[in-house]
């Protein structure tokens, strides 16, 4: 309703109503006689007044003005109308006295025989109007800068924030372009977006952008910016609008966080020392500085322990021992440097000392002085570059990774010629806390890795010999640094006989557990072999030996944590004969040998591959080859034929080539093959044992037969006599006389037929004596009143050494002497 009337129906000045609304408003019912005659719980909330105190009376009590009847009926008339009534009256509270309230009065309705009419108030509160000098200032005084621009984005009015953050007084902005005031400040694109919006008439809301101003020009500052369409009263766009905050906090905390995320994909690639130094400063140039050194003390570059003053126990020394780890610059060469990557320095910014290492915190030097007296005592060569290429400012942080200081990281500018801020220490002391912890994980790994390939070394054999069965070499390779060192290992073990033992094997796993169970097996093995015991038999010991390890337990948490359960491994075994020529091997889960014969045939003989160590349950079977003199046998592990494309069958013929090719020098072949087939760093160990045969003659060998007759021991003695010193080996006569005479008198008396005697001249002097009998000789200390049981014990002392070694047919009872160190002794072919 625009209008209200009064009594006498001349209308009442009102300004548009709200629609009644009863849920909002007070509301009573009043008989055409002025009497309440409802209430509501609304009135009483607006005027005090509870219903029993109302309902009955006069309404006339409940306005705070003089009674205007003349008024009254008027309004009543209206309403009988059906038109109805509003307008403001001042009621009267029950305690507060007056209140403004908007009055609204229905049409008049029955209720019986009664009219009545419902009226509704609501209570007047006065509106804020908007002067013209509160509009001004906030267009004026806002903390955010507004510009009104033209159709030709010219600027037609402006604010003083805006003013301030662009540094362009507002009269000469007045009429021109923002890129004809502002050409570093994204201005092409910012009035790209501004045409966009009086093409579209669609508003862009908080685009962000970077740049300078004229009122900070050294400085990059972030800002957020919306623009919107002008239109007039015919919905036509008629200019832009365009409201700027200043963002630089919000996106510098931003640009931090994201710095931080790149950087910990970006530094700390690779388990290596000096690269994750370098990576750390390769990333800060140009992004965060125009010239970074990343100095770190020498026993974090060292293999060895920690060094005196890695932690903060004890006091430091007074120059540091550090080395130049990494560094990069804008300018290429690095031509700031007075130091080059690997060179010693000391370098500690003044007049700090080393404890700024240990425990000091990061320093920011935002204007460096080359004339401070300081620098030029202690660091001259490095004024001198300041001065040279213009380093002004500079920001040092320690590098330090649980609780161990391991060096220093620089960071200066000289191309950037806005000084560091202290917002940027926590940038760089961030930067430098991740690279801190790969450098620390590097540095811990490469000890740990030098550590088991330390083990590992000192566990294999440090020096091969075949005697004169064989011609041995060997190489050995360990894994790629990131995958670890592994628990490869060969040997060659000397045997009674002449004979030679050759064994390879391949401990599942990497690291100092793998290489210590590699060192345990592979004295195991040694001890079996001692044992003379044919490969199928030294193999099934060897699996109860892996069984048992792999169910050892312990009650230290910690050593379970760091020490992997020990899973298995792979092994071949193989004894070789010169006497016979004969090679007897079985395998265990291992890949065969290869066999490259003297006209260079090579072929890959497979006994019965047998499951791997630690299964247990299952048998090994051996095989017997025969060689011909000079044949070229090789044990090798996975790693070396596996290759790129992971076929072991292709790997074992390219294995074959390399090998058949015709080298003299087998440590030379050895060293080539291994070149050939692995050309770059392995994912796992690699071992190769070559070995070239030789035959033992019969010129060095001789035996006979020996009846089951004491007298015939006088014989065999003679024998055994006349051939040492046909041997040119009579120092040793005499001793053989007495070996001789006690074990071919033990074979007589307790042994069973037949029985032979064999003496063999190699790299010493074996005499064995054969019989049909599993019993082994014991050998006793007899007393001093006993008249026998001092045979053995007498060989025992005489020879290097002796033992017993069964055969499908009974035993050999040997006993070896060594040669005399006269040059006699000679082997196969001399």
């Amino acid at each position: 309703m625009d209008s209200a009337h009064d009594g006498s129906g001349a209308p009442t000045s009102a300004g548009p109503r709200e629609l009644f609304d009863a849920s909002s408003d007070a509301a009573a019912v009043v008989s055409a006689a002025g009497v309440v005659v409802g209430w509501t719980k609304g009135a009483e909330a607006l005027l005090g007044h509870r219903a029993e105190e109302v309902v009955g009376g006069s309404a006339a009590r409940l306005l705070a003005m003089p009674a205007d009847p003349a008024r009254a009926a008027g309004i009543a008339d209206r309403c009988r109308a059906g038109m109805g009534w509003s307008g403001l009256l001042p009621l009267r509270h029950r305690d507060d006295g007056p209140l403004d309230a908007d009055l609204r009065v229905s049409a008049s309705f029955r209720i019986g025989e009664d009219e009545c009419f419902l009226i509704s108030a609501r209570e007047q509160r006065q509106q804020w109007a908007v002067g013209q000098s509160v509009l001004d200032g906030f267009l004026t005084r806002s903390p955010l800068g507004m510009a009104v621009m033209d159709r030709d984005l010219r600027y037609v009015w402006l604010n003083d924030t805006l003013e301030r953050f662009g540094g362009v007084p507002r009269e000469q902005r007045l009429g021109r372009r923002l890129s004809e005031l502002l050409p570093g400040l994204q201005a092409q694109s910012i009035e790209g977006l501004m045409g966009k919006v009086l093409t579209t008439g669609k508003p862009v809301i908080d685009y962000e952008y970077v740049g300078w101003s004229w009122a900070d020009p050294h400085r990059q500052h972030a800002y957020s910016t919306s623009f919107f369409p002008l239109v007039d009263a015919d919905d036509a766009v008629t200019g832009v609008c365009y409201m700027v905050q200043d963002v630089t906090e919000r996106w510098n905390v931003r640009h931090l966080l994201s710095l931080v995320n790149e950087a910990g994909t970006r530094i700390g690639s690779t388990l290596d020392v000096m690269r994750t130094a370098q990576e750390l400063a390769d990333f800060a140039v140009p992004r965060f500085a125009d010239f970074v050194i990343v100095d770190l003390l020498e026993p974090v570059l060292s293999t060895e322990g920690h060094g005196a003053w890695l932690s903060d126990a004890g006091p430091a020394p007074a120059k540091p021992a550090m080395r130049r780890a990494g560094m990069q610059s804008v300018r290429e060469g690095c031509p700031e440097a007075v130091a080059r990557i690997g060179d010693r320095v000391d370098f500690l910014p003044p007049p700090h000392g080393v404890d700024l290492l240990v425990s000091g915190e990061p320093i920011l030097i935002p204007v460096l002085d080359p004339s401070d007296e300081q620098w030029v005592a202690e660091q001259p060569a490095r004024v001198a570059t300041m001065r040279e290429f213009g380093l002004h400012s500079l920001i040092s942080v320690p590098m330090r990774a649980r609780n161990t200081a391991l060096g220093l990281t620089t960071f200066v500018r000289s191309v950037n010629t806005v000084p560091f801020q202290p917002d940027d220490v926590l940038l760089a002391r961030e930067l430098v806390a991740r690279a801190a912890l790969c450098v620390d994980n590097a540095r811990r790994y490469t000890r740990e890795h030098t550590a088991a390939v330390t083990l590992q070394r000192s566990l294999l054999p440090q020096g091969l010999s075949g005697g004169t069965a064989l011609d041995v070499a060997s190489t050995y390779l360990p894994a790629d640094p990131t995958d670890g060192v592994g628990g490869d290992w060969f040997d060659v073990i000397p045997l009674s006989g002449a004979r030679v033992g050759l064994v390879v094997g391949d401990v599942v796993g990497h690291g100092i557990t793998a290489a210590a169970a590699m060192g345990r097996l592979r004295t195991a093995v040694q001890t079996l072999a001692d044992m003379e015991l044919p490969p199928d038999e030294l193999l099934a010991h060897l699996d109860d030996l892996v069984l048992r390890l792999s169910e050892e337990k312990t009650d230290d948490r910690a050593a379970q944590q760091s020490t992997s359960a020990f899973l298995g491994a792979t092994c071949l075994y193989a004894v070789y004969d010169p006497v016979t020529r004969r090679c007897t091997m079985a395998r265990a889960g291992h890949p065969p040998p290869v066999v490259v014969a003297p006209d260079g045939q090579v072929s890959f003989p497979e006994p019965p591959a047998g499951p791997p160590l630690g299964l247990g349950g299952m048998a090994f079977e051996a095989a017997e080859i025969e060689l011909a003199e000079k044949s070229l046998i090789g044990l090798y592990t996975d790693g070396l034929i596996e290759g790129a494309d992971q076929d072991m069958v292709r790997g074992m013929a390219r294995l074959g080539e390399v090998l058949a090719r015709a080298d003299s020098d087998l440590g030379a072949l050895c060293t080539s093959a291994v070149r050939q087939l692995v050309p770059g760093p392995q994912p796992d160990d690699i071992a190769l044992l070559l070995a070239r045969t030789h035959t033992l003659g019969a010129d060095h060998v001789v035996s006979w037969e020996v009846p089951v007759d004491p007298a015939a021991v006088h014989d065999v003695r003679t024998r055994a006599t006349r051939q040492v010193e046909a041997w040119g080996l009579g120092e040793l006569a005499m001793t053989t006389e007495l070996v001789v005479s006690e074990l071919v008198t033990n074979a007589i008396r307790y042994a069973e037929p037949p029985i032979s005697l064999r003496l063999l001249r190699d790299s010493r002097l074996t005499c064995e004596v054969a019989d049909s009998s599993s019993t082994a000789p014991r050998l006793r200390h007899a007393r001093a009143m006993d008249e026998g049981g001092r045979g053995l014990f007498l060989v025992a002392q005489l020879t290097h050494r002796w033992g017993v070694r069964y055969t499908s047919g009974g035993k050999i009872i040997w006993a070896e002497q060594e040669l005399p160190r006269d040059g006699s002794e000679t082997g196969p072919g001399t």
